[in-house]
């Protein structure tokens, strides 16, 4: 079955710092991680394209990553950053298409989680930037908290022509156990038709005693509300080395969607990346 890794990243500390990368949790990923150590590993994991997602709210990276790219046989897309509320955003947008490797960009991306505004999302300048993301033919990557969630189901319903991809299911607490109110936000979430989700991110938000029994409900919540059809996998590599190899993370989605049919797994394996993403 053909396979797409719909969300990775790769950065190198001697060229920028990943300043999120705090704390004895995380001191394992305060290293280099390039596509050259990926690329082995996909491969033998039957993935033949990826979509390489922005680490850092830096104009620079984006570039970067599309160059990259344009010279590589596995990075198929790119979901970049750039400033939403910048009033040039169109300009910005248009700029970026036309650098080496330009014709990869898919997405843009934005620290949402991050915000301490409880409503950015929301905001008229964030809106119009959203809206240019949408002219431009690009999808948009929801990386938010589990209660960031209520406020991305408002902007999706005042945006209907942009897609929006929740990543990582929209961070719920898999680590304490609890599904609610996190299935509840994220079943509203995936009533909008123009919302699709990442199955990624899974192993991360469970810690280090993470079990696929564990993962399944958070799984089939998903699964349930968007379908195969609005369900895509990626691996979050290197944040998942984190608690398993790139090996275990493709095996474990194989295992959490083992009650799918062929052709749904293929949906969730490939097709719904392709799509979203013009892969």
């Amino acid at each position: 079955m053909r396979i797409i890794d719909a969300h990775h990243h790769v950065w190198d500390l001697a060229v920028r710092d990943q300043d999120w990368i705090t704390g004895p949790e995380l001191a394992p990923l305060r290293r280099d991680f390039y596509i050259s150590e990926l690329a082995p590993q996909a491969r033998a994991a039957g993935v033949a394209a990826t979509v390489l997602v922005q680490t850092v709210t830096v104009a620079d990276e984006t570039p970067e990553f599309l160059a990259l790219a344009g010279r590589s046989d596995l990075v198929a897309g790119v979901v970049g950053w750039t400033d939403l509320t910048d009033p040039a955003i169109a300009d910005t947008l248009a700029a970026l298409r036309e650098l080496p490797g330009g014709d990869h960009l898919v997405g843009i991306r934005h620290q949402v989680q991050g915000e301490q505004d409880p409503g950015w999302l929301l905001r008229p300048d964030v809106r119009r930037g959203l809206a240019a993301v949408a002219a431009a033919g690009l999808a948009y990557d929801l990386i938010v908290l589990d209660h960031q969630l209520p406020v991305a189901t408002a902007v999706a319903a005042r945006l209907p022509e942009l897609t929006f991809v929740l990543d990582h299911l929209g961070k719920p607490p898999i680590a304490g156990g609890a599904l609610q109110p996190w299935a509840s936000d994220v079943r509203a979430l995936a009533a909008r038709p123009n919302t699709v989700c990442k199955l990624s991110g899974m192993v991360a938000e469970a810690g280090p005693d993470w079990t696929v029994d564990g993962l399944r409900p958070y799984a089939d919540t998903v699964l349930e509300a968007f379908g195969p059809g609005r369900l895509m996998f990626g691996s979050d590599w290197p944040v998942c080395t984190l608690g398993a190899s790139y090996g275990e993370v493709v095996d474990t989605a194989h295992r959490l969607t083992d009650g799918l049919s062929e052709s749904e797994r293929a949906e969730v394996f490939a097709a719904t990346a392709a799509r979203v993403y013009g892969i």
